[in-house]
């Protein structure tokens, strides 16, 4: 594994988000003084919270699942994430809507899922569920420690036993194929493949290894931090600081000072922070800029589409909804075709709800209820530009209320007491590239070792860390991001 050459006494990381606390935890953890800076007063980075009066909302990610790893960077510091953060275990894990009127509730215990497919699509759908867990378990076995918790230095590293294995458990094949192989239930086969949009590739044109997205949300399990997943950084941020991690928030980087291939310091408005090798975790055209050079590649890099989010503080809420609710159109392939290929905003979308004071009524004030709604859209690259979502924003958030009030959430725009509308201009804003904060899509050509890369050559003490580089989109692995982040810093981690 290649590292970064020259003293590592003092690491400076760029942002407190999940990925440069991370890295924060595991540098610290193994001798390094580290400082990071923030640009804004508090941790957080994307997973940031928004104050709506007394609603308390999360602006980021609202699905926690693979604790482990988030417990691995407390534990590189000699903490548990249990000492830190009540994870509380959600049953059931989502809770399926579907436009013909029926529902699932997904759980992550084994027994209590076969049970609930078997009344929903009968005995033969139930038998094909406990043969679809054992394939995700196997597929997240061979990927996990090999393929995604791994720094890559070229695609010759692929070439194990384990490339094989993959192959052989159908890894390289269609998604949706992989998952009809076991689920013959239209209905069923969208629970267990929604996720790739995660991944930004529609399920007919993503790998079949990405299932691996649907172990960590179907079969590991799914958990809410008590006071709002805002509350994971923060954590992160005061056990950094106990192990004498160094925080200067409210100051945003304006460039780096190097000699030669070496990054020299880092250099904010108010000050210049001398530094042995730097981390950087703002979106890729970000720190590339701040690098002053972005990495060749043959093929421009393609964005993973963008979302709108509308948190509305409410007073009721509806009995329908469970924590994380998941609202399906009757569209499917047509919905991922204008998301990914036309750039047209959803026909008739699919939702994530996300009801956290369904587990945390601390969220909003006492008798009233927190709900996000997640919809998908185009990234600015392929869809309507951020200058657009001016005039758009408004007039979509009308229509995603009307379209939730005719699937059973009846009076919801009457019921509005706090709102805030995020669209593709605000991610924009917030510096992400294409107007989304999914950034790279994992393609084929934009996966392991084909993903730009933690190691920017030209430059000898500087790593990336984040959704942009390895290993890729999502809470888990933004969390490893960090991590392999630190092992090319310190030269500890396991190679590829």
């Amino acid at each position: 594994m290649k590292t970064v050459t020259g003293p590592t006494d003092h690491v400076v990381v760029v942002g407190a988000g999940l990925a440069g606390l991370a890295a924060a935890l595991h540098l610290s953890g193994r001798g390094r003084r580290v400082t990071v800076v923030e640009r804004e007063p508090e941790p957080g980075g994307r997973a940031g919270r928004l104050l709506l009066g007394g609603y308390r909302a999360d602006t980021g990610p609202t699905v926690l699942t693979m604790p482990d790893i988030l417990d691995e960077a407390f534990r590189a510091v000699g903490e548990s994430v249990h000492d830190r953060i009540d994870l509380i275990p959600l049953h059931p894990a989502y809770r399926a809507l579907f436009a013909d009127g029926t529902r699932l509730d997904v759980h992550t215990d084994g027994d209590a899922m076969e049970a609930e497919i078997a009344s929903f699509a009968g005995s033969r759908e139930a038998l094909g569920y406990r043969r679809l867990r054992r394939w995700l378990a196997d597929l997240y076995a061979v990927q996990m420690r090999r393929f995604i918790d791994a720094n890559f230095d070229s695609p010759a590293r692929l070439l194990h036993p384990d490339l094989a294995r993959l192959a052989a458990l159908g890894g390289f094949g269609r998604l949706d194929r992989a998952v009809g192989r076991f689920l013959t239930d239209e209905r069923l086969r969208r629970v267990f493949s929604f996720q790739s949009l995660y991944a930004g590739v529609a399920p007919s044109r993503a790998l079949a290894a990405y299932a691996v997205i649907a172990y960590m949300d179907t079969v590991a399990g799914v958990y809410f931090p008590r006071g709002g997943m805002h509350a994971v950084p923060v954590a992160m941020a005061a056990a950094a600081a106990r192990s004498g991690v160094a925080f200067r928030y409210g100051e945003g980087v304006t460039g780096l000072e190097r000699t030669g291939r070496r990054i020299t310091a880092v250099v904010t408005a108010r000050d210049r922070i001398p530094c042995d090798a730097v981390v950087l975790t703002p979106d890729l055209p970000v720190s590339y800029g701040l690098l002053g050079r972005a990495p060749r590649r043959p093929v421009r890099l393609r964005h993973a589409p963008s979302a709108v989010v509308l948190h509305v503080g409410t007073d009721r809420t509806w009995p329908g909804l469970s924590h994380h609710t998941l609202s399906f159109g009757r569209a499917w392939e047509t919905v991922f075709g204008e998301l990914t290929g036309t750039g047209r905003l959803m026909s008739d979308p699919s939702l994530l709800i996300t009801r956290p004071t369904a587990t945390d009524p601390s969220l909003a004030p006492e008798g009233r209820h927190l709900h996000y709604v997640l919809a998908p859209c185009p990234n600015t690259r392929i869809g309507p530009s951020a200058a657009r979502w001016g005039d758009l924003g408004p007039r979509y958030r009308d229509e995603l209320v009307r379209v939730l009030e005719r699937r059973g959430l009846a009076g919801l725009g009457a019921s509005v007491e706090e709102e805030s509308l995020v669209t593709p201009a605000d991610w924009t804003a917030m510096g992400h590239a294409a107007g989304t904060p999914f950034s790279v899509a994992h393609t084929f050509a934009q996966t392991g070792p084909f993903r730009p890369r933690n190691l920017v050559s030209g430059t000898e003490n500087a790593v990336l860390a984040g959704c942009g580089t390895t290993p890729g989109v999502g809470v888990p692995t933004v969390l490893l991001s960090g991590k392999l982040a630190a092992a090319r810093v310190t030269g500890i981690g396991r190679p590829a």
